[in-house]
């Protein structure tokens, strides 16, 4: 079984403040012991040449991906050919369309957070076009009291789609307290029909209200930056792999 995770970003995001490194996430990620982990930037994916073996010298297994804006809209495609088009998918229709170019095997589309209360959240536009998904995230950010994966889980059972646990990685401390088994060769393509097939077990431990806290600061932190970027303040972080 793979330790997985599908839902990271890094200081190559053209969005976000990510104040760490592709190569420092997967340092990160080895020191966790996971053995495979998507690198989905907002609206981009990237390249991963550069970085790939030395991924591969740390026993991690990098996978391609971007976490695209859909009708407003957050939705993960994962592992997707670089000349697909997933960085240019902005409806639905278009994401159909991007399913009947890629044909075959090798690829998710992957639902995050998808019932949490923001409006980059898909709510009702999971429920109106479930052909179009391939699995349903669990999110890390939830505690004991407050969670909000409850109703992805009874949809994902309703539909008969499997699940998978990310932790939506905008700062390294944030890896860890979800993620996914898989049953499957360390490879990229085996990783996402595995879980296709359903041979995935989400592993959850809810965060502490204070880590919950914390983390949410994080974010709004970020936010912040973005804004600071923004004005003029100063430029984004340098990318780096």
């Amino acid at each position: 079984m793979l330790k997985v995770e599908l839902h990271t970003h890094t200081s190559d995001d053209p969005d976000d403040y990510i104040p760490y490194t592709t190569r420092e996430l997967v340092d990160r990620a080895a020191e966790l012991r996971y053995d495979a982990v998507a690198i989905t930037l907002h609206h981009r994916q990237l390249d991963l040449a550069g970085i790939v073996d030395y991924a591969r010298g740390c026993g991690v297994t990098l996978i391609p991906g971007a976490e695209v804006s859909i009708e407003g809209r957050h939705v993960l495609l994962i592992n997707f050919p670089l000349n697909a088009g997933a960085e240019r998918v902005r409806t639905f229709d278009d994401l159909a369309a991007l399913r009947t170019r890629a044909r075959g095997a090798g690829w998710l589309v992957v639902a995050p957070h998808p019932f949490y209360p923001a409006s980059s959240c898909l709510n009702h536009r999971l429920e109106a076009h479930p052909e179009l998904f391939d699995a349903v995230e669990i999110s890390a950010f939830h505690t004991r009291w407050l969670d909000f994966n409850r109703r992805a889980r009874e949809w994902a059972r309703a539909q008969g789609k499997p699940l998978v646990g990310n932790c939506d990685v905008h700062r390294l401390s944030f890896l860890g307290p979800t993620y996914s088994l898989v049953d499957a060769a360390p490879d990229p393509h085996a990783i996402c029909e595995a879980i296709r097939a359903g041979r995935v077990e989400v592993c959850s431990t809810p965060l502490s209200t204070a880590r919950a806290a914390h983390e949410l600061a994080q974010l709004l932190y970020g936010d912040v930056q973005k804004l600071r970027w923004r004005m003029g303040g100063r430029p984004a972080p340098a990318s780096a792999a």
